[in-house]
């Protein structure tokens, strides 16, 4: 290190990019690739969809960051919320106290969480909150009475985190890395109308898919089983929308078993698919629901899982305990008074609606894509859309998360200044604030970056 004050970088372009390089440790970028082709983004500003580079460029954000920044980008009133809090108090222990901001977030919380989910702990981040319901879930079943049930049922395909819990329950986990995983978690298929496990369609297939996890619980011992956790919509498994009546049945089965039921709401809530927390799309409540990313639309690190008051009944019988768990920030008061000013936004914008009819908007837009050789489906649900790439359409035969195709994909969507992820799927989810020529725009990048890609590997499609 220099013995210069450490704020006094240069504010010159290349030496930004060389300091980011050199210290900024980006957590899924490829640093030798991108050293050597280019490539590097560093954002300097952003308002409402669209982000600005320190060159200047403009992208318009068509996946909010990672599904985080709901309200939009620029917003000043959150900024000032923040600083008003920070000049009166910032902090203090959240293991014994709280702060004016935590209880007035808590209170919004349970007026709009669906049902009695009126108990909300807080903490920093969504895969903290995964982490947190975990515990919270088996901490609940050990005093119930039941301290053998520790088993997680979650779905194959699944994203909940990158902290070991969470990893552990996430379908797509790094085994080569860091296993072997947490025991006693236990992967079932997860709703998908496009490539259903069981060969069914539809509804059918989705109930299918729910009562897989009934004969699971039963194969593993009811008396084992803590807690089945999954996504209203599963954002990284490829945002299928199952019926309703698949979490109803799930619902079901959970009650019959004894079996708490874990929503991960992390990447869904906060207006996302069009109403202020995805779960109101099926008809029924959760036992605990998790929730981050929107909550503050990413001006702060917050996150909380929200607990039914019949789950959170037995710490008031059982006095003499408490939970076992606890979180250095969680509830941090600047956090909670920018989580309050989005919600407000939220609201007062009618922001879920505006994401309904958006969505519905882009989708019917995006409908026309499938005339391009590689799109074998569209889908989604709010501002959570979807475009699956496939290699064969006929076969479904899938390009695979690395492959070339989607590599040059995504850098010709880059490059004409569009800001997504391209993997199996081009992900569609811009903040709910974006308007319809924005959407528009969206979908013509995307249809000419399919046609110039597709014009390169002509070759490998439908072989």
């Amino acid at each position: 290190m220099g013995d210069t004050f450490a704020g006094a970088v240069s504010k010159a372009p290349q030496d930004i990019e060389k300091s980011a390089l050199e210290h900024v440790w980006i957590h899924t970028t490829e640093w030798v690739r991108v050293a050597e082709e280019g490539g590097l983004h560093v954002f300097e500003r952003g308002e409402g969809s669209t982000l600005y580079d320190i060159h200047g460029n403009a992208y318009l954000d068509g996946i909010s960051g990672l599904w985080v920044v709901n309200a939009g980008h620029g917003r000043k009133e959150i900024g000032e919320a923040m600083a008003e809090q920070a000049g009166k108090l910032a902090y203090v222990s959240s293991g014994s106290y709280t702060t004016v901001p935590a209880v007035q977030l808590a209170n919004v919380l349970a007026d709009i969480t669906p049902g009695d989910l009126n108990r909300i702990f807080f903490c920093s981040g969504g895969s903290e909150a995964v982490e947190s319901a975990l515990k919270i879930a088996k901490q609940i079943q050990a005093m119930r009475g039941f301290p053998r049930r520790y088993k997680v049922i979650a779905r194959r395909g699944s994203y909940h985190g990158a902290t070991f819990g969470a990893m552990s329950l996430t379908g797509d986990r790094k085994e080569e890395y860091f296993g072997p995983f947490m025991y006693g978690v236990h992967h079932v298929p997860s709703p998908n109308r496009y490539r259903n496990d069981f060969g069914l369609e539809g509804e059918e297939g989705d109930l299918m898919c729910a009562n897989y996890i009934e004969q699971e619980i039963i194969a593993q011992g009811p008396e084992t089983v803590a807690a089945v956790i999954g996504e209203p919509v599963s954002t990284s498994n490829g945002v299928h929308i199952p019926s309703p009546k698949y979490w109803q049945r799930l619902r079901e089965i959970c009650d019959k078993h004894g079996v708490l039921l874990i929503m991960d709401e992390v990447i869904n809530g906060f207006g996302r698919s069009g109403k202020m927390f995805c779960t109101e799309h099926f008809g029924m409540q959760p036992d605990l629901m998790t929730m981050a990313k929107g909550l503050s639309s990413g001006y702060a690190p917050i996150a909380a899982v929200a607990v039914s008051d019949k789950v959170y009944d037995i710490f008031k019988e059982q006095k003499d305990k408490s939970l076992a768990h606890l979180l250095t920030f969680g509830g941090q008061a600047v956090a909670c008074a920018a989580a309050l000013k989005n919600i407000e936004i939220l609201q007062d914008e009618n922001l879920p609606q505006q994401s309904a009819e958006k969505g519905e908007y882009v989708k019917n837009k995006l409908e026309a894509l499938r005339e391009h050789p590689t799109v074998g489906d569209v889908r989604g649900l709010g501002l959570m859309c979807g475009v699956e790439l496939v290699k064969n359409k006929e076969t479904k035969e899938r390009w695979g998360k690395g492959s070339e195709y989607l590599k040059t994909l995504d850098r010709i969507l880059n490059s004409k200044g569009i800001v997504t992820r391209v993997w199996d799927i081009i992900h569609v989810a811009p903040p709910l604030v974006i308007s319809n020529e924005e959407l528009d725009r969206i979908v013509q990048m995307i249809d000419e970056s399919l046609t110039e890609a597709e014009a390169m590997f002509q070759n490998e499609i439908g072989a």
